[in-house]
């Protein structure tokens, strides 16, 4: 048999199902491949944590396949983001200031894929609280990029992406508020989807934009993202923004016709600020649409190259308001040592945080403070609404959106991580589909000269996951690799 990690989610439930191996074999073999990792002179700091426990859960569910019993996913491990509550697991955000916060609940998404049969491998790395966009940003340091580990993996969920491609877990959960599941996924070379807002619950995702934070899924295949979306996706009524209805599950997936699908390549991504090479790649990929009978066009939305700063505005807004609850009071790190309830309040946080949280808090209080709430927060709000109606308008005429993922390929640890500007414009390409909450998928387009890996980026209409997954399969199968 094929090498165990080498091998898809999908490609794994068929080797349990013709009972080619056990649970317990996979995740023995992600377990020592891990152990192996952290012995390396430059470890990749994918996980945070490996549950201990999840040889037994793989265990549990080789018992109930035997006896006839076990869900869509039953022995199938994941990796999770350190952001997504798993009950009786720390959850710290990759923040000092939950040091040691135990979950006191799962999420949703985290309880549907357990009741399936799923087995958590671990919690992966990120940046502190989401916020980053190259997993630099981490009390537990960076996560390196596993096709160059002197490179950044892509943030927020760089764990997450970095574990994937890795082969130190098939399937991962991440998290996406501005791109950071569309991000990692392009920087590792892998397929990473931000749903539609509202298809997977955002209930016990530990927030930090509310109106833009979706749970993501990356994997080596469209199928695999297929997959967990069939076990995961639906109606929640603990969370008040989920859809109202069930949406088509994309599983299983078929690869679509592009014959006389019309996809836009978006000016407004492809010029000021672009990579050549990105340029190139994403040229190649347009090239390849018309291949297959598509009919690519360009068009301008100019209201797109408000985006970026409009979502600096409305993120760390909603961030300040989150991130109150982190006080020292009754969780996480507190600072014993203070003499009064303020100077706690005080010590707690300037310990707690790291400098871009700290950053992102005081943008967000300083936009929604009298005087300037009118000049910045409404207007960037007002601006969000015109982008959607577009978008929502320009979906009406298209079947895709088409892009770069990022504007650039990844780059070297520490060479933006003191400049928050260039970090903030590597998201350039993505922040509008949180804005608006249009469903968007990186897929893996080519490497460049120096071998590292770029994305593109497709967008479809709200609840067109399958459709985007399918045509990420026709790549997979039909063009990747050109």
């Amino acid at each position: 048999m094929q090498n165990i990690r080498q091998l898809t989610l999908c490609g794994l439930k068929q080797a349990l199902e013709n009972k080619a191996c056990t649970s317990a074999e996979i995740v023995a073999a992600f377990k020592q491949a891990y152990s192996e990792d952290q012995c390396h002179a430059k470890p990749l700091n994918a996980y945070i944590e490996f549950f201990n426990d999840s040889i037994d859960s793989a265990r549990h569910a080789d018992t109930l396949r035997a006896e006839g019993q076990g869900g869509l996913l039953s022995g199938l491990p994941l990796a999770v983001k350190d952001n997504i509550m798993i009950q009786g697991k720390e959850a710290t955000c990759a923040s000092r200031i939950l040091k040691g916060f135990t979950a006191p609940y799962s999420a949703t998404v985290i309880e549907r894929l357990a009741a399936e049969g799923a087995v958590f491998l671990g919690r992966t790395n990120m940046d502190e609280f989401a916020m980053g966009s190259s997993c630099e940003y981490s009390c537990y340091g960076p996560t390196r990029n596993p096709l160059n580990r002197d490179y950044a993996a892509g943030g927020s969920s760089g764990g997450s992406a970095c574990a994937v491609a890795a082969q130190l877990a098939p399937c991962a959960l991440g998290s996406d508020t501005g791109g950071s599941v569309r991000l990692p996924a392009s920087f590792c070379g892998i397929y990473g989807l931000k749903p539609s807002y509202g298809m997977l619950s955002r209930y016990g995702l530990i927030a930090y934009g509310s109106s833009l934070d979706q749970i993501g899924v990356l994997a080596r295949s469209p199928e695999d993202i297929a997959l967990v979306l069939k076990a995961a996706a639906g109606h929640d009524p603990q969370d008040g923004t989920s859809a109202a209805a069930d949406v088509e599950a994309p599983f299983p997936l078929t690869p679509l016709e592009f014959k006389g699908k019309k996809i836009a390549l978006v000016k407004e991504f492809t010029e000021k600020g672009v990579d050549p090479e990105v340029y190139d790649i994403t040229g190649r990929f347009a090239g390849w649409l018309k291949e297959q009978g598509a009919h690519v066009v360009e068009i301008s939305l100019p209201l797109l190259h408000f985006a970026v700063p409009c979502y600096y505005i409305i993120a760390p807004a909603e961030a300040s308001s989150n991130l109150a609850r982190f006080d020292g009071v009754q969780y996480g790190l507190r600072d014993e040592e203070a003499y009064s309830l303020e100077e706690m309040y005080v010590s707690t946080r300037t310990k707690g945080f790291g400098t871009e949280v700290k950053r992102r808090i005081f943008i967000g209080n300083y936009v929604l403070s009298s005087g300037y709430y009118d000049a910045y927060y409404k207007k960037a709000q007002a601006v969000r609404s015109l982008l959607s109606r577009e978008c929502l308008k320009l979906f009406e005429d298209i079947d895709f959106m088409l892009s770069p993922t990022a504007p650039v390929p990844p780059f070297p640890l520490g060479s933006k991580v003191d400049d928050p500007l260039a970090m903030y414009s590597t998201d350039m390409c993505t922040t509008f589909a949180n804005l608006t909450g249009l469903p968007a998928l990186s897929l893996p387009a080519g490497i460049t000269k120096a071998g590292l890996p770029v994305g593109v980026q497709l967008t479809g209409g709200m609840f067109s996951e399958k459709s985007l997954l399918q045509a990420a399969l026709s790549w997979q199968t039909r063009g990747a690799g050109l």
